[in-house]
């Protein structure tokens, strides 16, 4: 009944499997190598189309700043009702003397029911020295958002480099872990059947078994890393969870000796970092100038037309011969005198902020330099790594080739078989980490020396 009812669970478990597969739509597969991967990436990573939309955010900055020193044309229009009349009370006595009246005061009411207006102002500024520095300044700020999408761009060329790599490493581990198993399988296969037949012992089986749940077990951890590994290029590409991706590339097609070393020999380039520095520095400047030039008057024009009418009841308000016309134009001159000291403390502040970036060019050269040294002597030193385990993986592929012979020819002994099958998957993983930390360190060069968007097409750049 036990087996029974297993067999009908595992039926159930299986259909609803199916089932599942059945309503899962399918994925849609996307075969990419890198420059394609990279070119989706900088189309549709969240980072970068936000530095593009950046951009634009910066160009409606430069209008407001240019509709300052535009006319300001506003109209108005107004509507009161006064439920009651404010009064205002006169000595009883002269002119106004009302003698049925005996207070010693005449209330008079001065005012109507009913009141509108309808007007237009105009303004138009014609001296302020902070407007011209503002509209430079919103100009710089442009050309700083442009600095910033390379920036972004160079970054996520970088994590998507990297996490490309990853895929590939990953899928040449499970590559070697299936060949590893079918080298395994075969060697239990053939143990078991001599010591079915008498000629080994079980303890050569039992060993061979646990180096066979080894490899396994390493088989499954790869598989596990490639999915994720390829879930994580997938975010930086931007690419939606509906699809899959294969690589067309081999690590070994990406990894040319002769290009790392001609990597190697080049000079740093122009990076944008410090295009952004500068271009803080500009900015930074021409917030002291703003900030001084608040010293300065301004000079602005007004002109106003206004049309208002009154009656005493609703119907009569808005009779011709109850509204009236009104006009004024005038300049006017605005002088500062004193103002708490504030422009002279944002003044100092610039001054200061001045020193600081200068302080971090300064740095950021240094640093520079060093980034450079630090990723041409990580590669030089992977590719010395490279080799030497590269040469190990071929000595412990040939020591496993002879400890089989040895042992199929009855002059060597299982342990030695699968002691060498250890060594050789062991050498080929410390292969493959040496591989992908060449291309790491590639990427970390290429970026360090400002060249990680050759062979892409080159990001416009603002005209300094």
């Amino acid at each position: 009944m036990k087996i029974y009812f297993a067999a009908i669970l595992a039926l159930i478990m299986l259909r609803s499997e199916v089932y599942a597969q059945e309503q899962a739509p399918p994925q849609e597969v996307l075969q990419l190598n890198l420059r394609e991967t990279l070119e989706f990436a900088l189309e549709n990573n969240v980072d970068a189309k936000n530095a593009r939309l950046e951009i634009l955010v910066s160009e409606t900055t430069i209008k407001e700043e240019t509709s300052i020193g535009l006319p300001q044309i506003n109209g108005s229009y107004g509507f009161t009702y006064n439920p009651m009349v404010p009064v205002m009370f006169v000595p009883n006595e002269g002119p106004f003397a009302d003698p049925n009246n005996p207070s010693d005061v005449i209330p008079l009411r001065f005012g109507v029911a009913y009141s509108s207006n309808l007007g237009v102002t105009v303004s138009q500024m014609i001296f302020d020295g902070s407007f011209f520095i503002g509209l430079r300044a919103a100009k710089t700020y442009k050309a700083l958002t442009e600095y910033d999408r390379v920036k972004v761009e160079n970054d996520v060329i970088e994590n998507v480099k990297k996490a490309y790599f990853g895929v590939l490493v990953n899928a040449e581990r499970i590559k070697l872990s299936e060949s590893n198993l079918s080298r395994i399988d075969s060697l239990l296969q053939e143990t078991t059947a001599l010591y079915e037949a008498g000629f080994s012992e079980k303890i050569d089986v039992s060993r061979i078994k646990v180096q066979r749940n080894n490899t396994y077990s390493q088989y499954e951890r790869s598989r596990t890393a490639y999915e994720i590994s390829k879930q994580l290029l997938k975010v930086q590409m931007g690419l939606p969870e509906e699809y899959d991706i294969v690589i067309t590339e081999t690590l070994r097609e990406l990894n040319p000796e002769d290009e790392l070393n001609a990597l190697l020999a080049l000079e740093g380039q122009h990076r944008v970092e410090m295009d952004q520095l500068n271009t803080n520095i500009e900015l930074t400047g021409l917030d002291l100038k703003n900030n001084t030039s608040q010293y300065m008057p301004t000079l602005d024009f007004n002109g106003s037309f206004t049309r208002s009418g009154a009656g005493d009841s609703f119907g009569t308000t808005f009779e011709s011969i109850n509204w009236f016309s009104s006009s004024m134009v005038g300049i006017s001159l605005n002088i500062p005198i004193f103002d708490g000291l504030s422009k002279s403390a944002r003044i100092q502040r610039n001054r200061l902020q001045l020193r600081q970036l200068e302080n971090q060019k300064f740095y950021l050269d240094q640093n520079i330099d060093l980034e450079i040294f630090q990723a041409k002597q990580n590669l030089s030193n992977d590719l010395k790594v490279l080799k030497v385990q590269r040469e190990s993986m071929d000595l412990a592929q040939e020591v496993y080739d002879m400890s089989k012979i040895k042992y199929n020819e009855g002059v060597g002994s299982n342990f030695e078989v699968v002691e060498a099958d250890s060594d050789l998957i062991e050498a080929e993983i410390n292969f493959l980490s040496a591989l992908y930390d060449g291309l790491i360190s590639k990427v970390d060069l290429e970026k360090a020396l400002g060249i990680i968007h050759d062979g892409l097409d080159k990001p416009a750049l603002p005209n300094k």
